[in-house]
């Protein structure tokens, strides 16, 4: 059986990273104006929130994540 303290943080610490991503660039006053490097925030914080998502619906689930 795996250790559910384990399994809570492959859930949390992925979301944690891609909220604080999304927040500091949305924080940003050139908003209208996105540079490369805020676009490539932006996907990596979203890549962050959807494997915490995924691990979020096996963990419901059942299964385990791989």
């Amino acid at each position: 059986m795996e250790n559910p303290r384990k399994r809570s943080l492959a859930i949390l610490i992925p979301a944690i990273v891609g909220i604080t991503g999304l927040f500091t660039v949305l924080a940003r006053p050139r908003a209208s104006a996105y540079a490369s490097v805020d676009i490539l925030e932006l996907v990596a914080g979203g890549m962050c929130l959807g494997i915490a998502l995924v691990a979020l619906v096996q963990w419901i689930r059942g299964n385990r994540p791989s």
